[in-house]
């Protein structure tokens, strides 16, 4: 078979005649009252559309909210482009936004609004408004997204488009309007309020009033020259999103907003004044019944800025030469900090500030989040490079530290601070403590470092001339960078930037000091044993009992220096040892009523306590600090192998990563012998 049937059979897979006729459809007005009859929803506004777009995908409770009104909504995890431009760590900015399209949804004044998201650059603003663009796209194409407009039929008998994609509607008379209305509402159930208050565009209008002063206002017969289409989403098309980005204050002008005259149409019409001349093509106009982006939105000219507030409060835009022209369309902009101080200071602006609902959208200030960013652009299926366990997470806490607010509470650190945030628990904090933190913070988030300079550190250690990349490459080249960075404010921030450097690598040092412990110790048969030593004997010195020496056969008192070496691991204080034995044992009672046997690993503080006990044991044997040193013995190798092997197949290291921690944590603990030495 020729390769271009093979081609051809791939595209047609792909292609469905079915869905492209679908939404190809075209009809009379009358099948589309028809439709509108069955199904009002083809009938909502701009914002009642968002609002049940982003609603359709679906919501879960938050883990980052509190509050039992705290939602995750999951069409912000992109899920039509497996996650590709997911949101994280936002839900509360989200769920204000959702609330937003909600209030407007029911005409309760928002939809006469800008909405203005505010952040630092990087806050995953630009990204917000892209979902709900491509989303509008996609939902426009699903049968619970059908939207339609219309055509003329002009002199020639050929269909010419409205311009601006106008409802069907509004070719419904005014003075009809509210009885046609009434009609739907009682054959079908309404969720949301049905309101048509626009009118027709100019080019509309100029077909209508043709067409009805040639049939002596006879509107069935001027209904006959239109035809109904569906209407599908597209910026690439400028069909129902349209985006405008400020240039150069000397070279704006409105009609990139509201359109202007086609002067090569002006000698066919005869006149400029013939909306026939005009073309409707700014982006107000395209964006009609769906969105406009406004990027950078304060550096508009306050010219500009007058469009705006018409079109959101009227909710009509003026074209040169023609009347107030209606329009339905969500108006998102979006700007930064520096910019948003300006318009604060601007008396001028005061009337624009009173017809904007500003959202902040802060940078993550939650460690977990912060390392999903990261993880989606450095995944193993995303780069070849092998990426060292951590790598990512210290890249995280460093971006997320710079960002917190020192706490007020002197007893807690900045580190500790971000720990809580991220759902870590903490002795003599509790949720609502947290909940304090975060409401005494004035501006967490607003400020520090943005996810792009992470980014741009990590690709660089990534084309350097290692195979792979460690925590401490990255965290080199994020140093390296702070001498140039163009978006630190003074040498004082700078300065502090760094010394968060140092904290990042004492939390680093002590995750890989956890690790090589628990490769060490990950003797299966060893701490079983030992836990079964210390059960034996926490259950003789509970019932006050004698314990059988295993290796001598006599009975003895419980071995309260064993006892006290595991339980020390997890600072268990000796005033709190009985209790914490009764409670082990409580534990094992229970487990046996439930006829179910007791394993070490189901208790994860006596875990992690056995574990810390038996490294301690075997890390002389081991002679971990050997490494530092050019002879190791056999034997001594070869437990370091295992150790190394475990930490590949246990913990996601490769063989180059796994010898430079295990060299690292040597030096900790030969560091560590120094000073016990001196």
């Amino acid at each position: 078979m020729n390769n271009h049937f093979i081609f051809h059979d791939l595209i047609r897979q792909n292609m469905e005649s079915e869905r492209f006729r679908e939404l190809h459809w075209t009809g009379t007005f009358d099948d589309y009252m028809s439709i509108a009859a069955r199904n009002p929803d083809i009938l909502r506004t701009s914002f009642q559309r968002v609002h049940d777009m982003i609603v359709s995908y679906g919501s879960e409770p938050s883990t980052q909210l509190n509050s039992k009104d705290g939602l995750h909504w999951k069409f912000f995890d992109d899920p039509d482009n497996d996650g590709d431009n997911a949101v994280f760590g936002l839900d509360q900015p989200i769920n204000q936004l959702v609330s937003f399209f909600k209030s407007a949804a029911h005409n309760l004044g928002t939809e006469k609004r800008v909405l203005l998201l505010h952040g630092p650059v990087g806050s995953a603003k630009s990204t917000i408004v892209s979902l709900i663009k491509r989303g509008l796209e996609q939902y426009s194409r699903k049968p619970e997204g059908a939207l339609y407009t219309f055509q003329w039929e002009d002199e020639n008998g050929n269909w010419v488009d409205s311009p601006m994609n106008e409802d069907p509607f509004y070719l419904i008379p005014e003075e009809a309007r509210a009885d046609v209305i009434g009609k739907i509402c009682q054959e079908s159930d309404v969720r949301y309020p049905i309101v048509m208050k626009g009118s027709l565009c100019p080019f509309s209008r100029w077909y209508y009033n043709h067409y009805m002063q040639k049939y002596d206002g006879d509107w069935e017969r001027m209904i006959q020259h239109v035809r109904v289409r569906r209407l599908v989403m597209s910026e690439e098309d400028r069909v129902g999103i349209g985006t405008f980005q400020p240039k150069d204050e000397k070279n704006q002008d409105s009609t990139e907003l509201t359109g202007d005259i086609n002067y090569r149409k002006i000698a066919e019409y005869g006149s400029e004044s013939d909306p026939r001349a005009f073309n409707f093509d700014g982006e107000f106009n395209v964006a009609n019944r769906g969105v406009i982006e406004f990027i950078e939105v304060l550096k508009l000219d306050v010219a500009f800025l007058y469009d705006l507030l018409g079109a959101s409060q009227e909710q009509s835009i003026k074209p040169k030469r023609f009347a107030q022209t209606a329009i339905d369309e969500v108006i998102i902009g979006h700007t930064n900090e520096p910019e948003y101080r300006k318009l604060q200071s601007n008396e001028l602006m005061e009337a624009f500030r009173d017809r904007t609902v500003k959202i902040d959208i802060p940078y993550n200030t939650t460690l977990q989040d912060e390392v999903s960013i990261y993880r989606k652009d450095y995944s193993t299926k995303a780069i070849q490079q092998h990426v060292a366990p951590h790598t990512l997470e210290v890249c995280a806490m460093w971006s997320v530290l710079t960002r917190l607010e020192e706490p007020k509470n002197a007893q807690i650190t900045l580190a500790q601070k971000m720990k809580l945030y991220d759902g870590k628990t903490m002795s003599g904090f509790t949720e609502e403590n947290v909940k304090e933190l975060r409401d005494e913070a004035q501006r967490e988030g607003l400020e520090g470092i943005s996810p792009r300079y992470i980014q741009d550190k990590i690709s660089n250690a990534l084309v350097s001339d290692y195979n792979y990349v460690n925590p401490f490459m990255v965290l080199n080249e994020i140093d390296e960078g702070l001498k140039h960075h163009s978006l630190i404010s003074s040498e004082e921030v700078r300065q502090r930037y760094r010394e968060l450097l140092s904290v990042v690598k004492g939390e680093y040092e002590d995750i890989v000091k956890n690790e090589v412990q628990r490769a060490i110790s990950a003797d299966e048969e060893a701490i079983q044993k030992l836990c079964s030593n210390y059960i034996d004997n926490v259950k003789a010195y509970t019932q006050r009992e004698k314990v059988k020496n295993p290796y001598t056969g006599q009975s003895e008192d419980p071995d309260e220096r064993l006892l006290r070496s595991i339980e020390e691991k997890i600072d268990i204080p000796e005033s709190r040892k009985d209790d914490f034995r009764r409670e082990i044992m409580n534990y094992i009672g229970a487990l046996a009523v439930e006829n179910k046997q007791f394993d070490y690993s189901t208790n994860a503080r006596l875990q992690r306590a056995l574990e810390m006990k038996l490294f301690e044991d075997k890390k002389d044997t081991i002679k971990l600090t050997s490494l530092v040193s050019d002879v190791v013995d056999k034997e001594s190798q070869a437990k370091i192998d295992v150790v190394k092997t475990r930490l590949i197949e246990q913990y996601g290291y490769n063989e180059d990563s796994a010898t430079d921690v295990l060299n690292y944590v040597s030096s900790i603990f030969a560091r560590g012998d120094s000073k016990n030495a001196t």
